[in-house]
C-alpha cells in the first residue's frame, strides 16, 4: 500500500528505499509514455485550433500530428528532451515518494488521523508534489523546450541549452511557469493519490479471498485516478507549457502564431480572449492518454519494486537467521 501503513507487515519503510522506488517507477514510466508527452506539448503550444473539421494551425489532431512529426522529424521526435525528461521523472519521482512516505507517518504519528485515508493522502500527495516541483523544475522547462523546438534545433544538447539559456534570458528563466506549476500540482497530485487510495479499496479483494492481481489492481486504479485528476487541474497545466517558452518565439514561428505574455494572468486574458474557453484544453486528448498510462505505471511499478525490495530483505533476513542458527 502507498503510504505510511502501521499495519504492514515487516520494518517500516525508509525515506531511501521509497526514493529509490520512486526514482525507478519514474524512469521506466517516462520511457513509455514520451511519444504522449511530445503530442501533448506541441498542441499546447499551438495558437491556432487543434481540429479536423476546421484545420487552421499546423497540427488538427492526433493521429494527424503524430504522421506529421513522424514524417518531418522522424521516429526519434518523439523521445525530443528525453534526457532532460528522464532527469526530471527521476528526481521528481524520488522527492514525491520519500516526501509522501515521510508525511504520512508524521501524520500517524503526530496526528489523530489515520494515515492510510484518503484525505490524508490528498493532502500529503499535494505537499509531497510542490516539494518535488520546486527542486526539479528547471529540468521540467529543459524538457518543455527541447520537447517543443523543431528542426533546425536552437539547442544542441542539454549543456548548450543551459549555457543558452543562462547567457540570454538569466538564471531565473528556469523557473517560468512555476507558479501556475504550483497551483496545479497540489490538487492535481493530491488527486491523484486521492483517487488512488479510494479506487484501491473500492477493488480490494475480500480478507479471506486468497485472490492475487495487485499489481493490475495498482495499474487499474492508477490509470483512472490520473485520467480524473488531469482532466480537473488541466488548464493550469497549459499556462505553464506557454510561459515556459517564452523568449523561445523564435524556435516556434515555423509552428504558427507565437505570443508573448507578462505573466499567468495575462497569459489567461490572452486565451480566454483569442482561444475561448476551448482554448485552455488544447492537447487535452494526448495529456489524458498519457495520464492513464503515467500514472497507473507510475503506482504500478512503484508498488512492484517496493515488493521486491522487501522480498528481497525478507529473503536477506531468512539466510541471516539460518546462518545465525547453524552457528549455534
Amino acid at each position: 500500500m502507498v503510504g505510511y501503513d502501521p499495519g504492514a507487515r515487516g520494518a517500516a519503510l525508509s525515506a531511501e528505499e521509497a526514493a529509490l522506488a520512486g526514482s525507478a517507477a519514474g524512469m521506466v514510466t517516462r520511457a513509455l509514455v514520451s511519444p504522449f508527452d511530445v503530442l501533448k506539448i506541441r498542441f499546447q503550444l499551438q495558437i491556432e485550433r487543434v481540429s479536423y473539421q476546421k484545420p487552421e494551425g499546423k497540427y488538427w489532431g492526433l493521429f494527424q500530428a503524430t504522421r506529421r512529426i513522424h514524417s518531418e522529424e522522424g521516429l526519434s521526435a518523439f523521445w525530443k528532451g528525453h534526457i532532460p525528461a528522464q532527469l526530471l521523472s527521476i528526481c521528481f519521482g524520488a522527492v514525491q515518494f520519500a516526501s509522501f512516505e515521510f508525511l504520512t507517518e508524521v501524520v500517524h504519528k503526530s496526528t489523530p488521523y489515520d494515515s492510510q485515508t484518503a484525505g490524508v493522502h490528498f493532502v500529503c500527495g499535494g505537499l509531497a508534489a510542490c516539494s518535488a516541483t520546486v527542486v526539479c523544475q528547471p529540468l521540467d522547462t529543459l524538457r518543455t523546450r527541447f520537447a517543443a523546438q523543431g528542426e533546425p534545433k536552437v539547442y544542441r544538447n542539454l549543456r548548450h541549452a543551459v549555457s543558452v539559456m543562462c547567457r540570454s534570458e538569466g538564471a531565473l528563466t528556469f523557473y517560468r511557469g512555476l507558479s501556475p506549476t504550483l497551483m496545479a500540482v497540489f490538487p492535481y497530485a493530491g488527486l491523484q493519490f486521492f483517487f488512488y487510495n479510494v479506487f484501491k479499496k473500492l477493488l480490494a479483494p475480500p480478507p479471506k479471498s486468497g485472490s492475487s492481481g495487485g499489481n493490475l489492481r495498482s495499474l487499474i486504479c492508477g490509470s483512472g485516478a490520473g485520467m480524473i485528476s488531469k482532466t480537473i487541474t488541466y488548464p493550469f497545466d497549459l499556462f505553464k507549457k506557454r510561459l515556459q517558452v517564452g523568449g523561445f518565439e523564435e524556435a516556434r514561428a515555423h509552428f504558427g502564431q507565437v505570443r508573448s505574455y507578462r505573466g499567468l494572468v495575462d497569459c489567461m486574458a490572452q486565451i480566454a480572449k483569442e482561444e475561448g474557453v476551448r482554448g485552455f484544453f488544447k492537447g487535452l486528448s494526448p495529456s489524458l492518454l498519457k495520464a492513464a498510462l503515467s500514472t497507473g505505471f507510475t503506482f504500478f511499478w512503484y508498488e512492484f519494486f517496493l515488493n521486491a525490495m522487501q522480498n528481497l530483505k525478507e529473503r536477506q533476513r531468512t539466510k541471516d537467521l539460518a546462518k545465525n542458527l547453524g552457528e549455534r
